[in-house]
């Protein structure tokens, strides 16, 4: 592996702290536009926020491209082309991606409880989406500001805002393969592990079981009625069965609807079922045995939708000089490691690892709580982690060579 000289990762770090306070104002300025998966002029309002910012730290791209979502959250992509002796022929070409959608419904910041201090003192900030995964954003867009302020070279950073990422990528999914297969390292900002960055991360699947019974009055003629309901109770119960946590192996039955009237004998019920795999094995034997799953009664008929949605990631040849080249980094901040681990969410770095393409994802933010109420962060890691994306960018400039 080659790397072109670069500022010292501690002189990035030293400058990330003198400016901590504003990076600290961009990230509860991005918190504060609320950006539910389901709210799309929220989602809209907040990449129009998001592009704002990004100009101005960094100036006016020199591409940009915007693709409509449909009924998810559009994607972004703004490209800042390579500077000093790093640009041009032979230069690196860096995809920073961050999604700027939540979990959290429109209306919950109005409800939100900042955080106390930790039990050792320290300073915690909250709110929607700030630890999943605004705080990575902001950092993100800080750090190659920083690179380019040094005056070393910095290769071509491509950042991709997609808005549909916490439900499944389901229209950026396309964007980021291509975008990420024109450029030499993809960089996800997504929060780490407790300072950990994120090389393996499991497969996800997001089935639709559909239940088709027969609707009768359940006073008058229950017998002639063939509970959808019922029978999906029982593909649940059964399906939980399928789980297998010793092999990485989860499924969790997290919405269920059916009936037309409490009445009616129910016709029809639909349950959303989260699966999560370590390797594609689990996952060819969770698809056989929940095909072969019966309910007791035979006139409901049972419609398994198998959508797997991101393949398993593992640390790939690819990405492991790109760790070491991470860990170098981290030593010269002065850190006695940068520790990788496995987690169970999926990310967008799933799609990348699977084209066999150098990745490492939990480049963000430093806390806990995604997905719960008490998300937040510790802002005193905030120049560490810009000063991190930063010196790596600085070692990026030309290409990695296995």
């Amino acid at each position: 592996m080659t790397a072109s000289p670069a500022p010292a990762a501690a002189a990035l770090t030293t400058r990330a702290q003198a400016v901590s306070s504003r990076i600290v104002d961009d990230i509860l300025t991005l918190v504060r536009q609320e950006t539910s998966s389901y709210d799309l002029p929220g989602l809209a309002a907040g990449l129009d926020l998001l592009r704002e910012l990004t100009v101005q730290r960094l100036g006016q791209p020199d591409h940009e491209h915007r693709y409509p979502g449909g009924e998810c959250g559009d994607t972004l992509t703004l490209t800042y082309a390579g500077t000093g002796t790093g640009a041009g022929p032979g230069a690196g070409h860096v995809l920073l991606v961050g999604h700027y959608d939540t979990v959290w419904p429109t209306g919950t910041l109005a409800g939100w409880e900042q955080p106390g201090a930790s039990e050792d003192g320290r300073e915690k900030l909250g709110g929607p989406g700030i630890f999943d995964m605004k705080t990575g954003l902001a950092q993100g867009i800080w750090a190659l500001k920083l690179a380019r302020e040094s005056g070393g070279p910095v290769p071509t950073v491509t950042f991709l805002f997609n808005g549909d990422e916490e439900i499944g990528s389901l229209s950026s999914r396309p964007v980021i393969e291509e975008a990420a297969q024109k450029a030499d390292v993809t960089l996800v900002l997504e929060p780490t592990a407790h300072g950990a960055v994120k090389t393996a991360r499991k497969g996800t699947g997001i089935f639709q079981v559909t239940a088709t019974g027969v609707e009768a009055h359940a006073g008058l003629a229950p017998q002639d009625g063939a509970s959808a309901i019922t029978a999906l109770s029982e593909f649940v119960v059964a399906a939980a069965k399928v789980a297998a946590p010793d092999r990485g192996t989860t499924i969790n039955t997290g919405l269920f609807r059916g009936g037309s009237a409490i009445n009616v004998v129910a016709g029809q019920a639909t349950a959303g079922v989260d699966i999560r795999v370590s390797s594609e094995a689990e996952q060819a034997r969770v698809d056989e045995e929940l095909d072969a799953i019966t309910v007791s009664d035979p006139r409901v008929r049972i419609e398994i939708d198998h959508a797997w949605n991101r393949p398993p990631m593992t640390l790939n040849a690819a990405s492991a000089p790109l760790l070491a080249l991470a860990r170098e980094v981290a030593r010269e901040q002065g850190r006695d490691s940068l520790p990788d681990t496995a987690v169970g969410g999926a990310s967008d770095a799933n799609f990348v690892a699977a084209l066999g393409l150098p990745v490492l994802c939990g480049m963000g933010a430093v806390g806990d709580g995604a997905h719960a109420q008490g998300e937040f962060i510790y802002p005193d890691t905030v120049p560490a982690q810009t000063g991190l994306v930063a010196g790596v960018l600085g070692r990026l400039a030309r290409p990695l060579r296995g």
